[in-house]
């Protein structure tokens, strides 16, 4: 079972990706199943399908709701691997995962690369395109973007989206 905790520091979560400022007046949920509700209540409440950010093992997550500043950690302290099968894309994701959000968009990501070639590329932003928020966008640090249709990225509970996930040895970049 996980909990809620609104925090006025965040000293005890804070990271090298970010400062204790960046997480004031944070809500904090930790516990498996706490987490996974949240990040995924969230994607949805901001238009993004609920396959898009499939984090695995989340040990702790928090919104600080006056900027938008989203982190999501997970238990294992380690990066891991997601392949998309409908797009063939290869995502792997930090052990800490943050991002800024906004309605259709996370921007200024950290912790998220995708496998272009033979280079791991930062991620940096994704947001919803199209006519009808029909697909969804992400840009790379370098301000090249792809778009993918929003309908690559399934709910978990529609298909089993951990049949692409790989766990990552060591601390590779």
């Amino acid at each position: 079972m996980g909990s809620l905790t609104v925090s006025s520091t965040a000293a005890a979560t804070g990271t090298a990706n970010t400062t204790n400022k960046d997480r004031e007046g944070a809500e904090i949920i930790r516990g498996a199943e706490a987490c996974y509700a949240h990040s995924k209540e969230l994607l949805k409440s901001m238009g993004f399908p609920g396959g898009v950010m499939p984090m695995r093992g989340l040990e702790e997550c928090g919104l600080v709701r006056a900027t938008g500043y989203v982190w999501m950690r997970q238990a294992s302290g380690k990066q891991y691997e997601h392949t998309f099968p409908a797009t063939g894309t290869k995502v792997r994701y930090d052990a800490e995962v943050t991002a800024y959000v906004e309605q259709g968009k996370m921007k200024r990501m950290t912790g998220v690369r995708s496998k272009q070639m033979l280079m791991w590329v930062p991620i940096v932003e994704m947001s919803l395109d199209g006519e009808r928020n029909d697909k969804v966008y992400f840009k790379s640090a370098v301000g090249i973007g792809r778009s993918f249709p929003a309908a690559a990225f399934p709910d978990e509970d529609e298909v089993d989206v951990a049949a692409g996930d790989v766990p990552v040895a060591g601390d590779e970049k």
